[in-house]
């Protein structure tokens, strides 16, 4: 099976899956205790912490370990409803684990606006200034679209949100090991990772928290991680991740280079015989390796299962959603009617592609288009 689709999860490193198997025989103290079973714990968990920290330029004490992406997001939106303002701006192509939080909350008089994206994806500066109120305590901005791949100005918008005492909060689970991510260079407050989308565990993902003190926890119990998360830890999957991370960083100009050559190669072949191919998205402020496009007159369903037939894995979408034959709301954002956007399929490179791979999917995607 040749698999072409990163962005939804990514396979686990051989290194990571000896580390949480040695950890899982021999480390099963728990973290808490004193003894010394619990104390090796709790320095496996400490060394994770230390290289999530790392591979993003935070300190350590501004890291907590949290199921994923999904968990973080709602622990800095849950943290506003006993606050005095009550209202956050976001936009219309945000990860479910953002929108249908927000749409939850309302109940709890926490209100918000949804700005919406230019036809390459990228929010309006403008519109996020006139969406700010005297009651906005949070702008929610994702770093990089799971879908398109579209890499928001964060951090213009830091700059704008910092005069106005308001916070902002990123989910940034697709992009650490696809370019520099600095949070004392973009100046957020708060960001989401998730493991398993940079070759670790599932089940396991981190948020970032400039001034962890003013955090309460969102799973109320025990005072584990500093109070910021009830729950005995997941030790190896914590080392999972920290071990991951740390590879993330690793040798990263050249990871770049390899997705954006695999990238290169693939619309290049693809240009060749199939020249009404739609590219969405923004084509130079985005992740790379990650293409998203549209095949008029094909659907996509019906695509994605003649390829999976030959051996190769993509997706029609973001993987939360790509069980539903429906429009995608990130494509209809972006201007795509119905017909197109349901024409469309997400590729997404990695580690565990090859030039040659890339050659066999082109020769498989010619036979079926031109068949079509």
């Amino acid at each position: 099976m040749y698999y072409f689709d990163h962005s939804a999860t990514t396979p686990l490193l051989p290194e990571v899956t000896r580390l949480m198997n040695d950890i899982n025989k021999e480390a099963f103290g728990n973290p808490s205790s004193i003894y010394s079973l619990g104390r090796k714990s709790r320095s496996i968990i400490e060394t994770a912490r230390n290289q999530v920290a790392n591979s993003i330029s935070a300190r350590p004490d501004q890291i907590i370990f949290t199921s994923g992406g999904t968990e973080s997001n709602n622990q800095v939106f849950w943290s506003l409803i006993n606050g005095g303002r009550k209202h956050v701006v976001s936009n219309v192509i945000e990860h479910p684990a953002v929108l249908n939080v927000l749409n939850f909350l309302n109940k709890f008089g926490l209100k918000h606006n949804l700005v919406n994206v230019d036809t390459d994806g990228i929010v309006s500066i403008d519109e996020i200034k006139n969406a700010i109120s005297s009651e906005t305590s949070l702008i929610s901005l994702m770093l990089a679209n799971n879908e398109i791949g579209t890499l928001q100005p964060v951090k213009e918008i830091v700059e704008i949100a910092k005069k106005k005492g308001i916070l902002v909060h990123t989910d940034a689970v697709q992009c650490l090991g696809k370019f520099n991510l600095d949070v004392t260079e973009l100046g957020v407050d708060f960001l989401s990772l998730s493991a398993h989308k940079f070759y670790g565990p599932k089940g396991i993902g981190a948020l970032y928290v400039k001034e962890p003190n003013t955090l309460p926890s969102l799973i109320i119990g025990g005072s584990q991680e500093k109070n910021h998360r009830a729950g005995t830890e997941n030790i190896s999957a914590i080392a999972g991740m920290g071990l991951a991370a740390e590879n993330s960083i690793k040798s990263l100009n050249k990871k770049v280079n390899a997705l954006i050559d695999l990238e290169g190669q693939f619309k290049k072949g693809l240009n060749k015989f199939y020249k009404t191919a739609i590219l969405n998205g923004n084509q130079s402020q985005k992740l790379p390796g990650l293409i998203s496009i549209s095949f008029p007159k094909t659907r996509s369903d019906i695509l994605m299962k003649k390829l999976d037939r030959e051996g190769i894995s993509v997706s029609n979408g973001s993987a939360c959603g790509s069980g539903d034959i429906k429009p995608s709301p990130v494509l209809s954002a972006i201007g795509l009617d119905d017909p197109t956007n349901l024409s469309t399929l997400r590729f997404s490179f990695g580690s565990s592609n090859t030039s040659d791979q890339i050659g066999y999917l082109l020769h498989k995607l010619e036979s079926i288009l031109l068949k079509s």
